[in-house]
């Protein structure tokens, strides 16, 4: 774990799935209409998260990257389906003036490459331990390309009735398994106030087919995390090499939240991708 983290950052950042983050989703959406303004040289940067999670997540990544003069927004994924996420998340890219520093973790790394595509002021993509799938690929199908994933076997399915009549299942990672699935190299404290406190992932998120391919056309940049128990180092690497990432970073003993344990190598692989776009 990076020596500077101190306890209290690791508690402000495991609001990422804590009860605080239901503010701080809406405040970072209501902010991606006025930051964008007074961006100056720099890109925005726009920090999406993953599955069980919410924007608060990136608390750590985002102090350094303000205490850099980067506008930074952490827009609240909706984990319903990937075309819903998308949608949504390239809703946020187009109300942004100037060009754009487009960063996922984990799920949130198929969501950017499904939103980003087209968007012509998004300058890079940068995946933090990340799905970087190729058109007509699932997740479902991805996450056993490699061996070493945890999550599926460590996740509880939820059904749910919804508002036209069907029935949808919701995915969440058990209290036994979350800790060594999710987030290993966090105080024990810590993932249990993540694993109480989970956002609801949509099964449907796992066998939706990616259509839009943005790591084609737009540079990426990407961080391994190197004990990550979800998505396993090997198919990291595999898809950081298949797109061609500019760099690529290895995070040593980072579980699969590279961004809560690991913020200064994050953050400063973020700002090399933004000094790239300038």
């Amino acid at each position: 774990m990076d020596p500077e983290l101190t306890r209290r950052r690791v508690l402000a950042g495991s609001a990422a799935v804590a009860g605080t983050a239901a503010l701080l989703g809406p405040l970072s959406s209501t902010a991606s209409a006025a930051a964008p303004s007074t961006a100056g040289t720099k890109p925005t940067v726009v920090l999406v998260h993953g599955g069980f999670a919410d924007a608060s997540c990136w608390n750590p990544v985002v102090e350094r990257l303000q205490q850099a003069g980067h506008p930074t927004i952490a827009p609240a994924n909706p984990l319903r389906s990937l075309p819903t996420d998308a949608a949504y998340i390239a809703s946020v890219l187009r109300s942004i003036s100037g060009p754009v520093v487009l960063v996922g973790h984990s799920y949130g790394g198929a969501v950017i490459t499904n939103a980003a595509a087209g968007i012509t002021n998004v300058k890079a993509l940068v995946y933090i331990a990340a799905f970087v799938p190729d058109q007509g690929e699932q997740l479902n199908v991805l996450i056993n390309k490699y061996p070493g994933s945890i999550i599926e076997a460590a996740t509880r399915p939820v059904p749910y009735d919804g508002p036209d009549g069907t029935t949808g299942t919701d995915l969440y990672l058990e209290p036994d398994r979350f800790r060594a699935a999710f987030a290993a190299d966090l105080p024990i404290a810590t993932t249990r106030l993540m694993q109480a406190t989970q956002r609801p992932f949509s099964a449907t998120c796992f066998t939706d087919t990616t259509t839009a391919v943005a790591w084609r056309a737009i540079p990426s940049w990407g961080l391994v995390a190197d004990t990550d128990k979800a998505i396993p180092p090997a198919l990291q690497r595999f898809f950081y090499d298949r797109a061609r990432a500019r760099h690529v970073i290895e995070a040593r003993g980072a579980s699969h939240v590279a961004m809560i344990s690991h913020p200064r190598a994050t953050a400063r692989l973020i700002e090399q991708a933004a000094r790239a776009t300038r």
